[in-house]
């Protein structure tokens, strides 16, 4: 497997686990809580380099 590839790998799992816990912190203790801002925040974050990487992976 290449490093790209292992890379998006680690990546998706990072997106799946901080969805996964924002929408419990979301539905616990609301969508406007700091804590599910945060996480929303970090959510994007990782989407962002995520769609970077990606974008580099396709044939100009």
């Amino acid at each position: 497997m290449k490093i790209k590839e292992l890379i998006l790998c680690d990546l998706e799992q990072k997106i799946n686990t901080s969805r996964t816990l924002m929408i419990s912190i979301g539905t616990l203790k609301g969508l406007n809580h700091p804590e599910t801002i945060k996480i929303s925040q970090e959510l994007d974050a990782i989407l962002n380099i995520y769609h970077r990487i990606n974008l580099f992976s396709y044939p100009k």
